[in-house]
């Protein structure tokens, strides 16, 4: 029987039925550095800091948003709160909000985004950038916010906070309203956060330290060498840094194998998955993620670090990653290698290529770029989907996984997909995911937010990026018309962006999840003006703009 890491046993003997039943191949040996540990001392999170009181209050659902007491500060030792709580809990007259509001410093409340009429969708997006541009602050003492050279831009309402993959897109908006200073900025934290933890986590909390989202970190370097070709090289050690992290524990890793984000096919092939080190609940979903394990029966930290899991990959929550599109309690992400993370991970090698190949390290140039064309051959054999489009690999059952999802767009943004598989995705997804407002994430409407009837500003932009690389322009064009189309008629009637949409008919924002709608809206805000940017005639004045 193969070994997998022990956080995957329970699947073990699928895995080892999956090596019996594939046919075997060459095996391609991908040398990985060994993942930097950080160079700072972790914080501790509020679930472990104060344990006690955290339970209770977010037991008690105290804060509609579980969110706002994750993000609270202790006004005192955490040790001293704690045992004030131990203390007096269990007393007559004790009453938690009292003690909550005596003992933290809470997050101000989420404020929607409503600014002066503007004449133009541009121009209302270009004046919302310095409300959502927090200053460089310094952390308080026990804060969970991780501290960042710069200022930077963040998503809006609840996410106080800098993300991970949301900044690509963000920085995409900031470079077409002129902000390039502060995109340059914004490329330098995530750097920095390389530095300090040896990785880009999930965003700058110490409660997001345990993962990471999808590895846009290429992405934005090749965003900002636009007009400075040479810019990889400048940042070619944290790019190293970052691929070693998702490759950590590829050394050596027999075919069957699986360890936290990486797993070696049974004919040898070398992919990633989604994963979280740590497989408790979510500070910030506390309460959810307990009621979710509680209706499984599996064990509880399989659940937990599959929902960690879950959110790291960015699509928190999908059918793409359960059993049951229905029971978010089936989820299983770490037992699926996704086709976009493979993708993006393949375009961060052969950035990590080039830039050796600029810096004169000719064996780094020939690794890297060894590596991407073993990754693009194993995602060719292994993630396509017989019906004809990209797909996820299921290591428990060792097929492709159904259906369609608009992540089978990646690898034609990644530009790694033939012309003829580029075809065939394109005109699945012209017939499955293409809606009245956009390009819905998966025909499963679950009631989960990253399912149908909702279209993510991310995503559209992956589809139209790919398919204008393999001259599929008119599904392109198509899809950027139905969002932006969207976009603006939301804003005509809210004067504001919001985080998701609806693509069906009424066109307004989306629905489902773990939280209500938020507005701002960092990546649909850079998205629109980035599509605007390659369709301008798509741009349409408000019929109230007179008033």
């Amino acid at each position: 029987m193969p070994r997998v890491a022990s956080p995957l046993r329970p699947a073990a003997c699928l895995l080892a039925a999956l090596l019996a039943a594939c046919a075997s191949g060459g095996r391609v040996d991908l040398p990985a550095p060994p993942a930097q540990p950080a160079t700072r001392a972790a914080p501790v999170t509020p679930d472990v800091g104060w344990p006690r009181t955290f339970a209770a209050v977010q037991a008690a659902w105290l804060f509609e948003d579980q969110k706002t007491f994750a993000d609270a500060v202790p006004r005192r030792e955490p040790a001293a709160i704690e045992a004030a709580f131990v203390d007096g809990h269990d007393r007559a007259d004790f009453d938690l909000r009292a003690f909550v509001d005596a003992n933290f410093v809470l997050p101000a409340p989420a404020a929607e985004t409503r600014i002066a009429r503007h004449p133009t969708l541009r121009a209302h997006i270009d004046a919302l950038w310095p409300l959502l541009t927090r200053a460089r602050p310094a952390p308080l003492p026990h804060d969970s916010l991780l501290s960042l050279p710069h200022a930077y831009v963040v998503p809006g309402g609840r996410f106080r906070e800098i993300y991970y993959w949301d900044s690509y897109f963000t920085m995409r908006g900031l470079v077409e309203s002129g902000e390039t200073a502060t995109s340059r900025r914004m490329l330098d934290n995530f750097a920095q956060l390389i530095d300090d933890w040896g990785h880009v986590p999930n965003g700058n909390r110490s409660y997001y330290l345990s993962r990471s989202q999808p590895p846009f970190f290429s992405h934005m370097v090749a965003l900002e060498a636009r007009d400075d070709p040479a810019l990889a090289v400048r940042y070619l050690p944290q790019l190293r840094r970052e691929h070693a992290y998702w490759m950590d524990g590829a050394d050596g890793l027999a075919p069957g194998e699986a360890t936290r984000r990486v797993v070696r096919l049974a004919d040898g092939s070398l992919l990633n998955r989604y994963w979280d080190d740590r497989d408790v609940p979510r500070p910030e979903s506390f309460e959810q993620d307990r009621q979710t394990a509680a209706a499984s029966s599996r064990p509880a930290a399989e659940v937990w670090r599959d929902l960690r899991a879950g959110a790291e990959s960015g699509w928190d929550y999908s059918s793409r990653w359960l059993d049951d599109p229905m029971r978010l309690d089936t989820i299983r992400t770490t037992t699926i290698v996704p086709v976009d993370l493979n993708s993006l991970l393949h375009h961060l090698e052969t950035t990590i290529a080039a830039a050796c190949k600029q810096a004169g390290d000719a064996d780094c140039a020939r690794t890297h770029r060894e590596m991407a064309d073993a990754r693009a051959d194993a995602i060719a054999r292994h993630l396509w989907h017989e019906a004809g489009y990209y797909a996820d690999h299921d290591l428990r059952t060792g097929r492709v996984r159904e259906p369609l999802t608009a992540a089978a767009l990646f690898p034609l943004h990644a530009g790694i997909a033939s012309p003829e598989r580029a075809r065939r995705t394109a005109d699945a997804v012209r017939r499955t995911l293409l809606r009245p407002g956009g390009l819905v994430t998966t025909p499963v409407d679950s009631g989960q937010q990253w399912d149908a009837p909702n279209v993510w500003a991310p995503l559209q932009w992956i589809a139209v990026d790919g398919l204008r690389r393999y001259g599929e322009h008119t599904l392109a064009r198509d899809i950027a018309a139905r969002f932006v189309g969207n976009v603006q008629t939301v804003f005509e009637r809210e004067r504001k962006l919001v985080e998701k949409y609806d693509a069906d008919g009424a066109l307004q924002g989306g629905g489902g999840g773990e939280y209500p709608l938020q507005d701002g809206f960092g990546w649909s805000n850079g998205v629109t003006l980035a599509l605007l940017a390659l369709y301008p005639d798509l741009e349409r004045m408000p019929a109230d703009a007179a008033e």
